[in-house]
């Protein structure tokens, strides 16, 4: 299809001299897949491409989530429910294929969610063995609607660590680790994702989550196995000590992140590294009472400490000139396939920056990290018709990006999309924003 989206106010996802997103009165054209002008309608009018009249309305370039897992929807824990043994649901599971197909489903609806809510490319950093690269790949044919896909499949773990045998791999040495990515490769994934420390879930004492897992050589053998393969290396890491080892071994992106030192903000500057912000996840921990969260005290003072850092981290990072990036870690309690605009919001409220800001980390600024800005990030002539409309101006009020009018990705138009929700979930986070 041709379509000419003409009278909207238009943010291309760039930032002027003076750190702002200014608004310009454009039509944006697009052909097939592409973007091939934004500026005037042509005299004559546009006779050969379908007129969408946004009234008014606001054009962006679609959201880019940058941190997802796809196998879980974001429900909150039952009460008094104990904690999933994520092992040996995973173990049971692979023996029994209707419950490999339930999961292939649950995933295809998350991607298909993303979607609707206006993320149009999409880093899954940990999934069900090679389901979420065989989304990808149906989602690239057009027989399933959903975002444009990055893809880890599986992540490599150790014994003990975060996911390990459900969502990672166990490796129990540097030669393992290795094996592991050489096998995780041959599933055609697009980056390589690695365990490095606990997290808020799997904390084995009060204070201490994020503790090392993952020791040094197995890090390096893994990134140099990675690289030489010709992956990238993300890594889930939520402590200062994670942090430094996780560089020093050659990790490319650190997923959540602690309060940064000079050492390692060198480290980031000489691995030429970028922080992925995920403030999302935390915020049930930490912020809202036991009761509700369902978890318990530990967990509340935990989920503190690693809020706190992820904001230290990419405070310190952004003064630092060190790219920051963002992600939901859709998939965790609260956190739902469907609220990306909430992360740009915490950005904003915790990390003291503009929304104009938030939302240009959410399209270009990812677009770079990943690697992907000559494709997407931005409206410009040329790249990805990737683009989300609101009715009003987002950078006024960034959870107007809850409700769109359209979503569009790779020229593939959604008219009034309406993504499942979940209200009390939604209640719920409201108040933090």
């Amino acid at each position: 299809m041709k379509y000419a989206l003409v009278n909207g106010h238009v943010l291309d996802g760039m930032l002027d001299e003076r750190g702002e997103m200014v608004a310009r009165d454009a039509a944006v054209f697009v052909d097939g897949e592409r973007i091939v002008a934004v500026g005037e309608l042509p005299a004559g009018g546009a006779y050969d491409y379908k007129i969408i009249d946004l009234n008014g309305a606001w054009v962006t370039p679609g959201l880019i989530n940058a941190h997802a897992h796809l196998p879980a929807t974001g429900k909150p824990p039952k009460p008094n429910a104990k904690p999933v043994n994520y092992k040996k649901l995973f173990d049971t599971m692979s023996k029994i294929p209707p419950a490999l197909a339930y999961f292939m489903a649950l995933e295809r609806e998350s991607a298909k969610n993303q979607l609707l809510s206006g993320v149009t490319t999409l880093r899954t950093v940990g999934g069900v063995m090679d389901h979420d690269g065989r989304i990808r790949d149906e989602v690239n044919a057009g027989k399933r609607l959903g975002p444009r896909m990055l893809v880890c499949n599986t992540g490599v773990s150790v014994p003990g660590g975060h996911f390990a045998g459900s969502l990672a791999t166990e490796a129990s040495s540097p030669e393992e680790a290795a094996a592991h990515v050489r096998q995780i490769a041959s599933t055609n994934p697009d980056w390589i994702k690695l365990m490095i420390t606990g997290g808020v879930m799997d904390a084995s004492a009060d204070g201490e989550p994020g503790v090392l897992r993952m020791p040094a050589e197995l890090v390096k053998a893994a990134c140099d196995q990675a690289h030489e393969l010709g992956y990238r290396v993300c890594a889930h890491v939520e402590s200062t000590e994670g942090v430094r080892v996780a560089l020093e071994g050659g990790v490319d992106t650190i997923e959540h992140g602690a309060k940064p030192d000079e050492w390692i903000l060198d480290l980031f500057r000489r691995r030429k590294a970028a922080e992925i912000c995920t403030i999302s996840p935390a915020i049930p921990y930490a912020l809202m009472p036991v009761d509700e969260s369902r978890s318990s005290d530990v967990a509340k003072r935990n989920g503190k400490i690693v809020m706190d850092g992820i904001i230290a981290c990419a405070k310190a990072c952004l003064e630092a000139g060190i790219p920051v990036g963002l992600g939901t870690d859709s998939g965790c309690p609260f956190i739902t396939h469907y609220d990306m605009w909430r992360e740009l919001a915490y950005f904003a409220k915790y990390c003291d920056v503009t929304p104009a800001f938030a939302l240009h980390t959410a399209t270009l600024v990812n677009a770079q990290i990943l690697g992907i800005d000559g494709e997407t990030g931005s409206l410009e002539a040329g790249k990805s018709a990737d683009l989300i409309v609101c009715a009003e101006n987002p950078l006024d009020d960034l959870s107007r990006l809850r409700n769109l009018t359209y979503v569009m990705s790779r020229g593939r138009l959604v008219v009034c999309p309406k993504p499942k929700r979940m209200r009390k979930v939604d209640e719920a986070l409201d108040r933090y924003l």
